[in-house]
C-alpha cells in the first residue's frame, strides 16, 4: 500500500472510497464531517438516517466504521469512523488507531483501491496534530489490506509539514507528495 501525505479538500478527492470523521450520530456536524454532509447532498443524510433506524438506533461506537453512498461527490463511497475525544487522563490512542484500521477493513470488504482520510480527531476533538499523524501511519501500516492507495488529505500545509516530518520519524515506507 502506498500512503500519500496531501493538502487539500477530502471532498474533492478522486478516489473509491472517503473517510469522515463522524460523530456517534452520523446525521452531519461540523468540519470535515459537515463538509461530506453539505458537498454530497442529500442522499448522504438519507443513507445515514436508514442506518440509525437500523442497525446504529444508538449511534455509531468509538473506533467502528460504516460505509455508504457518497451522493454528489466524486468517491463512489463514504465511510463513517467516530474518532475518540484527546484526553490527557486516558489513553486513547488504541480507539484512534480502530477508527483507520476498520474505515480500511471496510474499504477492503467493499473492492475499494484507494481511499482517502481525514486526520481523524485532530479538529474539534483536540488530538494532537503530531500525535494524530503519529496514530494514523501507525494504525495503515499495521493493517494487511489490498488496497492499493492511501491518502491522508491535510487541511493546511502546516499540518502537511508536520505530517511529512512525524512520517520521516517513523521511518515508514511510502510516497508522499504535496
Amino acid at each position: 500500500m502506498r500512503i500519500e501525505l496531501v493538502t487539500g479538500d477530502i471532498t474533492a478527492e478522486q478516489v473509491d472510497a472517503i473517510v469522515n470523521a463522524a460523530n456517534t450520530s452520523l446525521l452531519g456536524g461540523g468540519g470535515v464531517d459537515g463538509a461530506i454532509h453539505r458537498k454530497g447532498g442529500p442522499a448522504i443524510l438519507e443513507e445515514c438516517r436508514a442506518l440509525r433506524a437500523s442497525q446504529y438506533g444508538r449511534g455509531l461506537k468509538i473506533g467502528q466504521a460504516v460505509a455508504i453512498t457518497a451522493g454528489r461527490l466524486p468517491a463512489r463511497w463514504v465511510i463513517h469512523t467516530v474518532g475518540p475525544v484527546f484526553s490527557t487522563n486516558e489513553d486513547r490512542a488504541p480507539l484512534l488507531r480502530s477508527c483507520y484500521a476498520t474505515s480500511l477493513a471496510v474499504a477492503a470488504d467493499l473492492g475499494a483501491r484507494s481511499v482517502a482520510y481525514p486526520l481523524i480527531s485532530s479538529g474539534v476533538y483536540r488530538w494532537p496534530k503530531d500525535d494524530a499523524v503519529a496514530q494514523a501511519l501507525t494504525a495503515l501500516h499495521a493493517a494487511p489490506t489490498p488496497v492499493e492507495l492511501v491518502r491522508l488529505v491535510l487541511f493546511d500545509e502546516q499540518t502537511r509539514y508536520a505530517a511529512e516530518r512525524v512520517h520521516r520519524a517513523l521511518n515508514t515506507v511510502g510516497d508522499t507528495h504535496s
